[in-house]
């Protein structure tokens, strides 16, 4: 049988094999796996423009907003933020439309959809605070700064 203190050191030498695991992979696929959400609502939207102005009508009625500059503005969020997230350009600013996106959605259309919202904005608050990684074009363009990956 194995002494408490024996597990102990098992659990802190996988604690720190997985703490080594890169940071720059993780931001690579929080950008990837965000930005596929995104786009695949974009690109469903513009394939059927007059189901999707109509769904903004009757079913989501996003309030103050018509339903015609709803669509539109949530069509080019979502196609416009989802390159530059993939991308890694502009990254930190390309989180906050689709955070207010969420925001939206979940306090006027689908407040039962919380779990998928949480999902998602806990992923853009990560690229919103740790920035693209050094894997993005905000790396290369010197728009992010090195230390923004360590923490």
């Amino acid at each position: 049988m194995m002494s408490a203190s024996s597990a102990r050191g098992r659990i802190a030498t996988i604690t720190d094999v997985l703490g080594r695991f890169p940071m720059s992979i993780v931001q690579v696929l929080f950008r990837l796996a965000v930005a596929s959400v995104f786009a695949k609502a974009g690109l469903t939207k513009i394939a059927s423009w007059e189901l999707t102005v109509q769904l903004f009508a009757d079913e989501y009625k996003v309030p103050v907003v018509a339903p015609e500059i709803a669509a539109r503005m949530a069509t080019t969020f979502e196609l416009g933020c989802s390159v530059l997230l993939i991308a890694g350009l502009a990254t930190r600013l390309a989180t906050l439309p689709l955070l207010g996106m969420i925001l939206t959605i979940q306090l006027f259309v689908y407040p039962g959809a919380y779990s998928e919202h949480l999902t998602w904005a806990s992923i853009l608050i990560f690229l919103l605070t740790r920035g693209a990684g050094p894997w993005s074009l905000d790396r290369l363009l010197g728009l992010e700064p090195r230390e923004s990956t360590s923490r």
